[in-house]
């Protein structure tokens, strides 16, 4: 129970943040990945902001465990694959085209607005078709 208590906490903060950070505007996402055109910088800092703890937060985790249990992943260090490659091209166009990634699309659908079901519905079943075609470890 108190694993389903944390996750759902974390959950809620992660949209939350989303949410404040911009990266839930579509409008916002896609200047950001504008660089040659009116490019936005603003997210850059979103992001660096959540990489350079996340990088530190793996570093105090090495020979530790979870306080809810489990173990926590071991960094993938496969390298470059097909899949890498594929996964990130079809990734980045969706990403470019609608301006939502996963987080950010699950976060959106409480907007209300039509077209984040329509990105919503084809991100899940893209996901199904990745995983049904071995693009992806299921």
């Amino acid at each position: 129970m108190i694993r389903l208590i944390c996750s759902g906490i974390s959950g809620i903060l992660f949209g939350v943040g989303l949410v404040i950070s911009g990266m839930t505007n579509t409008t916002k996402v896609q200047g950001w990945l504008d660089i040659f055109g009116t490019w936005d910088p603003t997210l850059t800092f979103v992001m660096g902001g959540a990489i350079l703890p996340m990088s530190i937060a793996w570093i105090f985790t090495k020979k530790r465990k979870p306080l809810t249990g489990g173990e926590f992943p071991e960094p993938n260090i496969k390298g470059i694959d097909k899949k890498l490659i594929y996964g990130s091209i079809f990734f980045g166009a969706g990403w470019g085209i609608s301006g939502l990634c996963p987080g950010p699309a699950i976060t959106s659908l409480s907007s209300g607005v039509t077209g984040i079901y329509v990105f919503f519905c084809a991100m899940a079943i893209g996901m199904y078709l990745a995983s049904r075609l071995n693009y992806v470890d299921s």
